[in-house]
Parts: structure tokens; C-alpha cells; sequence
């Protein structure tokens, strides 16, 4: 630990993790160590169908190989240190990478949030004008959308980072999670953070709650759409293409808003990091078997991608 003129900066913290048997912990290793692999394996596998298929060259499958990347880099940035902490004693990280840590969980977590938005706009115009999709969104509009998304929200990160960067840090070092979630770390400081927690929960408000309310109103004039259609196999294929994207929406969002904006004392901490765990890995697992049990199009595209690769 160091000082520099009033601020107190320290060299590492240690991650306390799951406060668990050892036995377990083994177990839990091998176990996230398969939702891991499975995360990577199932979005890696989307964004591959997606770029190597023309038939997903399509705005719904440009948005959701951003999907498949921030699922890939959300669970990339928390999970290998996790599973490192479960089988070394030794659980400190280095106080930088913890604040990087901190700035990358945000800006993903933050973007997802706002794709997954713009997806909703996209299957609204795609049902509800389906005369004028192609004008509304054109690849200039899917494209300026996803870079405003992207530079918006980690510079909202860098926000959350310098001010985290001004107060001072006493002991003990220690965060009780398995990696460094922003108001774990918030803890550590010895100084008043009400100013932290309130851009926090503004933050919360535009980027889950605002979110959330536009996905529910896209939702709720599609429905009406929907039940317009005279024909039977029309309205299933257009509940069909939108399902997916309700379940992805209902799992982000339902345990994003449960950890950041319910009463803290209805969840203690160590209920928060299964909350974090939940978002963390099982979300980002979960996202591409929803996409390509529930969708026919990347059905389609996958059993493509087999046969070109079957030999004569």
C-alpha cells in the first residue's frame, strides 16, 4: 500500500470467492470449467454461422453476433479468475487489473443491455412495418447503431472507474466475491461513497430501467401486430422469431435489476454472488442454446455448416 498526497492507493486485494469446502471447491471448478467451455463453444458457434452464412446477413443476426461477442467477453473477463481462486490458495489480484476488471464487467454488461434494446426495435420494425424494414434499417443505421451502443457505454464506464479512482482505500483488503464487482469493491473505501452509489443507481435507471421499459412497449405493439395476422402459420412464425429474444430479455434483465436496484438487505452478499454468477456465466450460456433450439433460421444455417463439411 502506497500514498499519494491524500489518496491511498493499495498494490492488491484478495478476492474471497466461495467460502466453501475444499472438496466442493474442486467440484465447482470442474463444473464452471464445462459452463466456461460451453459459453465459448455456443457463442463462438453463432458467430460463425452468422458470418460464414449469407442468409444471416441480415440486421436481427448483425445484433446478435454483438450478442455472441459480449457474451463471450462478459464471461472472459470474470470466469478465469474464478476458476484460478477456486484451486489456489493464494485468491489476491493485482489492484489495476481489478480496477480493468471493474471497467470491462460494466461497459460489456452495459452494452448487452443496449443491444439487446435495439434487437427488440429491430423485431418491432421487422413485424409492425415490414413494408419499410430495409429503409429503417439499413446497414448504415444497424452500423451506427451498435458503434454508438459500444462508445456510449464505455465511456459511462470510464465514469463509474474515475470516480471510483478518487477515494481512498484502507484495510482489510479484501473483497467477498469472486471478482471485482464494483460495489464489492466500493466496501473497501474508507470515505463517504454516497456520490458513487447515486451515479450507480441513475446508471441503473437509464441502462436497465429505460431499457426495459422501451423492450416491454416494442413487445406490446408487436403482440398487437401479431394478433392481427388472419393466418395461423403467420403468427406462429412471427412469435417464433421473437421468443427468443423475450427469454434472453426476461434472464439479463430480471437478475440485473434484482442485484443492482432491490433493498440491499433482502440479498446479503453471499446471495449477491450467485445473482453475479447467474449473469456472469449461466446467462452467457444459456443465450445461444435459446437462439439455436428456438430459431430455425440458425437451425438451418448449422445443419448447412455440417453437410459442407461432410465428405463426398
Amino acid at each position: 500500500m502506497s500514498t499519494r498526497g491524500n489518496q491511498t492507493w493499495i498494490s492488491e486485494v484478495t478476492l474471497l470467492g466461495f467460502q466453501v469446502d475444499p472438496a466442493l471447491e474442486y467440484f465447482l471448478f470442474v463444473l464452471f470449467s464445462l459452463f466456461y467451455a460451453f459459453t465459448l463453444l455456443g457463442n463462438g458457434t453463432i458467430l460463425g454461422l452468422i458470418c460464414l452464412d449469407s442468409r444471416l446477413h441480415t440486421p436481427m443476426y448483425f445484433f446478435l453476433s454483438h450478442l455472441a461477442v459480449l457474451d463471450m467477453s462478459y464471461a472472459t473477463n470474470n470466469v478465469p479468475k474464478m476458476l484460478a481462486n477456486l484451486v489456489n490458495q493464494k485468491r489476491t489480484i493485482l489492484f489495476i487489473p481489478c480496477i480493468m476488471q471493474v471497467f470491462l464487467y460494466l461497459g460489456f454488461a452495459a452494452t448487452e443491455c443496449l443491444i439487446l434494446v435495439v434487437m427488440s426495435y429491430d423485431r418491432y420494425v421487422a413485424i409492425c412495418h415490414p413494408l419499410h424494414y430495409s429503409v429503417i434499417m439499413s446497414w448504415r443505421v444497424c452500423i451506427t447503431l451498435a458503434f454508438s451502443t459500444w462508445v456510449f457505454t464505455f465511456l459511462l464506464s470510464l465514469v463509474h472507474v474515475v470516480l471510483l479512482l478518487q477515494l481512498p482505500f484502507c484495510g482489510p483488503h479484501e473483497i467477498n466475491h469472486f471478482f471485482c464487482e464494483i460495489l464489492s469493491v466500493l466496501r473497501l473505501a474508507c470515505a463517504d461513497t454516497q456520490l458513487n452509489q447515486m451515479v450507480i443507481f441513475a446508471a441503473c435507471v437509464f441502462i436497465l430501467v429505460g431499457p426495459l421499459c422501451l423492450v416491454l412497449v416494442s413487445y406490446t405493439r408487436i403482440l398487437v401486430a401479431i394478433l392481427r395476422i388472419q393466418s395461423g402459420e403467420g403468427r406462429r412464425k412471427a412469435f417464433s422469431t421473437c421468443s427468443s429474444h423475450l427469454c434472453v430479455v426476461g434472464l439479463f434483465f430480471g437478475s440485473a435489476i434484482v442485484m443492482y436496484m432491490a433493498p440491499k438487505s433482502s440479498h446479503p452478499e453471499e446471495q449477491q454472488k450467485v445473482l453475479s454468477l447467474f449473469y456472469s456465466l449461466f446467462n452467457p450460456m444459456l443465450n445461444p442454446l435459446i437462439y439455436s433450439l428456438r430459431n430455425a433460421e440458425v437451425k438451418g444455417a448449422l445443419r448447412r455448416a455440417l453437410h459442407r463439411k461432410r465428405p463426398a
